[in-house]
């Protein structure tokens, strides 16, 4: 819950200091927060209406234990028979269908943010450090990216990316120091509605 209260509070644009204060909590446990992060808010997971419930699953897998056809589960859990068949497919079929694993699996696939272009990528992403170590912006790796490789999406990135590989320390995928490269040398991403008000 606090967690929570202090990434309200960042996105309004509250400083650090006046968190901390409403938090009851040292400046420095609010910035450490803060900086595992790179200030970047860890999206909230929002069930998408229309998906499979826990309860929806969990009668999928009585019904394919009981014999009963896709298209009759699909009736009485009041889902499309394509949803049905096409959940069972992709978890084992029939016989190795598992409610709880196809949960898991569902959230996992669901996970924000996803992995990065830059992840997967290792030559888009020695590209970016070796600009990044010649100062140049995110702004301007999107823009020669974009034109030395017009033809291949593989090596194309948003700057949004860039700053989030950058200021994300634990995705380990550009060096944490290469933040001072960038203009501002800031630690953390700073949230566009902060001001140094109460600093």
């Amino acid at each position: 819950m606090v967690k929570q209260d202090l990434w309200r509070r960042w996105r309004a644009g509250e400083p650090i200091s006046v968190i901390s204060r409403a938090l009851g909590k040292p400046p420095g446990s609010a910035f450490t927060v803060l900086k595992h992060h790179g200030g970047i808010a860890p999206a909230v997971p929002v069930a998408r209406v229309g998906h499979l419930t826990a309860v929806d699953r969990e009668t999928i897998s009585r019904g394919l234990e009981a014999g009963a056809s896709l298209r009759s589960i699909a009736m009485s859990i009041g889902r499309p028979a394509s949803t049905v068949s096409r959940e069972v497919a992709r978890n084992g079929g029939r016989v190795a269908y598992r409610a709880v694993a196809a949960g898991q699996r569902a959230h996992d696939a669901a996970r924000r943010p996803k992995p990065s272009a830059l992840q997967h990528n290792p030559l888009l992403r020695q590209v970016v450090i070796d600009l990044l170590e010649r100062e140049w912006s995110p702004e301007q790796i999107v823009g020669r990216l974009r034109l030395r490789h017009a033809d291949d999406p593989l090596m194309r990135v948003s700057h949004e990316s860039i700053y989030r590989a950058i200021y994300t320390s634990r995705w380990k995928v550009i060096p944490r120091e290469l933040c001072q490269k960038l203009r501002t040398g800031r630690p953390i991403r700073k949230n566009k509605r902060n001001t140094v008000k109460g600093q």
